[in-house]
């Protein structure tokens, strides 16, 4: 098997085919995106913030293990927020949900056409729904695996609160709560997932394992791109010129 340090090198390896080099975040990140693109992303990325509560409580179903489920409840909360009894606007932390529904505001979409998914994309519902699937079928062990993209999600947060300002000045600055708040979160989760990690898996073909189980949920992510990619273009270039939700 490979040494710890070697296994933890191989890991963050996987940063190469993360979905920050997706033809479409590069656009986004050098301002190539028009505003209808931009809205596309946020209307269709949504669908997984939603869906990241379920994978997460799908994870804490499967778990029998009390100090793990302590560790991970953390995550259900920092995105459904504080509490159904304490108004949004008055929540100590009103939750990452939230904070997506008011990035839709700021680039000037309707809550309610964020929150009816009726635009979401076929390939990014199927994407989003298998990565659930996974959690609710696979050990739990294996979820909290799947979640070590988190290890290169502060970079991508960080480019969009450098670049954003610059590139879409019409975007109400509001809206970058998610990406700030997201910042903090990813590193002590990602701690977390990625000591049990690098504990868990003691051979090499179970470490080989792991870098499939990342391999899989950076496919999730790639192929929600290649869905708005073909619907709303990159760009000037429009693959399948289409009426826009």
């Amino acid at each position: 098997m490979w040494t710890r340090a070697e296994f933890e090198a191989q890991l963050r390896a996987k940063e190469a085919r993360y979905h920050s080099h997706h033809p479409f975040h590069v656009a986004m990140h050098s301002g190539r995106l028009k505003e209808e693109q931009i809205r596309g992303w946020v209307l269709n990325r949504f669908y997984y913030q939603v869906n990241i509560p379920l994978k997460d409580a799908a994870l804490l179903s499967n778990c029998p293990d009390r100090e793990v489920r302590r560790e991970w409840i953390v995550r259900i909360l920092d995105h459904d927020g504080s509490g159904a009894s304490i108004p949004a606007d008055e929540a100590a932390d009103a939750g990452g949900i939230e904070a997506w529904l008011r990035l839709g505001e700021a680039v000037g979409l309707e809550r309610d056409a964020v929150t009816s998914l009726k635009h979401v994309l076929p390939g990014v519902r199927f994407a989003v729904d298998a990565y659930v699937q996974f959690a609710r079928s696979r050990p739990w062990q294996e979820t909290v695996t799947a979640s070590l993209t988190e290890l290169f999600a502060p970079g991508i947060h960080q480019t969009r609160l450098k670049t954003w300002p610059e590139h879409y000045p019409w975007i109400e600055r509001q809206g970058y709560s998610y990406f700030q708040k997201r910042l903090a979160q990813a590193r002590r989760d990602v701690a977390f997932a990625l000591d049990f990690t690098l504990d868990h898996y003691r051979t090499q073909a179970e470490q080989e394992r792991a870098l499939a189980i990342v391999d899989f949920k950076l496919d999730v992510l790639w192929c929600m791109l290649d869905a708005m990619a073909i619907q709303y273009g990159i760009g000037e270039h429009r693959f399948f010129p289409r009426e826009q939700p």
